[in-house]
């Protein structure tokens, strides 16, 4: 047994009892297997959205923004406080998830680089384990030829929700991505989804159980809310945004703000970014809404876990930002919520230690009854689930960026409204940069070796706007920090693949162009 797999085996023992017999928020014993009432695999949802931020819900002490059912999610199960994705990037970021694996692993750095059939990924093994796998949403995770074995039943969000439409578009003046809101809630991408995810649910009991993915789009930029959402926050009347301008910030900031026009832009203009993006953030929870009533109605949410995550986060007008940046590495763009109900779990448990997005293959896997054949990294969150403790000591480790001389991982340049994006990343690249941060309870380290480094304390600048890097009375907290990254890089680079090759010579053919190839290759067998 590997390290690893006792450490987990051990967590989850000492979750299990310690939950003793308190009950769940369905009033089902705590502490049972991971097992619906009948002894069969769990069902279970993931909810995905797209670009949210944790500190934009108002479980996670957003002081404006509204999440209703978000927050009675929280209340129901269990939130984790501090959840942090392996990569700033949609498509790095769920390749991660998927696989348990730092990005680092098999190169997936990029947008161009998804899950490939001989690459292992959660929904095969939930499928092979039995399970009916439905995907609605965006893909951003999977090749083409990868659905077949992993996926039941599949939809795209294509042509929902209005960004397909916007994203093409030419930008003119200041790319601030805010556009006019509007529109009918239950006319976009977004909630058809959510409908298709709701006839599963209202289907007859079925033999198999199920596993559905709803990648969302929700609330990706472009920034635009449907009516009753877009006017739902007054920018005047939310907290200040962090600064831009701040030294010690890496030199994309300055890029960025430069080539998108954003120099030009007051910081009202970017509260009502801020203002649009938490109103596409009530969407979500309000879409959320409806599929936590339609579980409700159907039964489902007495032997279905449903789970509430994001992929990344979004500058949404901090630090005179918006967007992401693929070597963005700052809180607001890798802490995401992540908020767990599953039946017999503990209702209200908050756990605050340290845990990553990857651990929620872990998860899904155990409550499946399966597990991964493959070396991986995640970690189930069953133990805290059912109210045992975390790892106190657990640290959350992150990547972006490419490599100047890696071209081609690199977005192409394109038109529209992603054009000063893509622009200023291949004209100059040097913005790019790798990067890669470890974040513990306290503290914030970036490494960049070819760019600005970072180190901040998050206890007393929560917003990360003082760079300490350079202060002296910081430099055993810089070395213990540093030393832990590099450590983490031995640990979790270089996975092998799960064959191993034969070493035997393949049978010698003779070959006519070299009569005496055979003899050569005598000589160098002796030798």
């Amino acid at each position: 047994m590997l390290r690893r797999d006792f450490i987990a085996g051990a967590g989850a023992l000492a979750g299990l009892s310690l939950a003793g017999s308190a009950r769940g928020f369905d009033g089902t014993p705590m502490g049972a297997p991971p097992r619906r009432a009948d002894g069969r695999p769990m069902n279970m949802i993931l909810y995905f959205t797209d670009e949210c931020r944790a500190d934009a819900l108002a479980c996670y002490g957003n002081p404006v923004t509204k999440t209703p059912n978000l927050d009675l999610l929280a209340r129901q199960g269990t939130i984790f406080r501090n959840c942090h994705v392996q990569n700033p990037v949609c498509a790095q970021s769920r390749c991660s998830m998927l696989t348990g694996w730092p990005t680092s692993v098999r190169g997936h750095r990029s947008l161009y680089y998804l899950l490939r059939q001989n690459e292992p990924n959660m929904f095969r093994t939930l499928k092979k384990a039995g399970y009916d796998v439905f995907f609605f949403g965006k893909n951003d995770v999977l090749t083409p030829d990868s659905f077949a074995d992993s996926v039941t039943e599949w939809k795209d969000i294509a042509g929902g929700g209005g960004f397909s439409a916007l994203r093409g578009k030419p930008s003119t003046g200041p790319t601030t991505m805010l556009f006019p809101g509007g529109g009918d809630r239950r006319n976009t991408g977004d909630y058809r989804m959510v409908q298709d995810a709701i006839r599963v649910l209202e289907r007859r009991e079925a033999d198999k159980p199920f596993c559905i993915f709803l990648p969302l789009l929700q609330p990706h930029p472009p920034y635009a809310a449907p009516q009753g959402f877009d006017t739902l926050y007054n920018p005047a009347d939310l907290p200040a945004l962090v600064p831009p301008g701040l030294p010690g910030k890496p030199l994309f900031h300055q890029a960025i703000r430069e080539t998108y026009g954003l120099t030009q832009v007051s910081d009202a203009e970017l509260r009502k970014v801020r203002a649009t993006y938490y109103g596409q953030v009530s969407y979500t929870d309000w879409v959320l809404g409806e599929l936590m009533e339609a579980m409700e109605r159907t039964g489902r949410d007495r032997d279905t876990a449903l789970v509430v995550s994001s992929d990344h986060g979004d500058y949404a007008g901090d630090y005179g930002l918006i967007e992401k940046w693929p070597s963005g590495l700052e809180s607001c763009l890798t802490h995401v919520p992540l908020i767990a109900r599953v039946p017999g779990g503990k209702a209200g448990g908050d756990a605050r230690d340290m845990v990553e997005l990857y651990d929620i293959m872990a998860t899904f896997l155990e409550l499946g009854g399966t597990r991964a054949t493959h070396t991986n990294f995640a970690r189930s969150l069953l133990p805290q689930i059912h109210g045992g403790p975390g790892d106190p000591n657990r640290a959350a480790f992150s990547e972006g960026g490419y490599n100047i001389y890696e071209p081609q991982a690199f977005e192409p340049k394109l038109g529209g409204l992603y054009a000063p994006k893509t622009n200023l990343q291949n004209d100059r690249p040097e913005t790019i940069s790798r990067s890669a941060s470890v974040k513990t309870q306290r503290w914030t380290y970036i490494a960049r070796p070819g760019g600005q480094s970072e180190l901040y304390d998050r206890q007393a600048d929560p917003m990360e706007t003082r760079n300490l890097i350079a202060e002296r009375k910081h430099e055993a907290v810089r070395g213990e920090m540093q030393q832990r990254l590099m450590n983490w890089y031995i640990d979790t680079s270089g996975v092998p693949e799960e064959y191993r090759d034969a070493r035997d010579m393949p049978p010698f053919v003779r070959n006519s162009t070299f009569p005496d190839a055979d003899a050569r290759s005598r000589v160098l067998l002796d030798q």
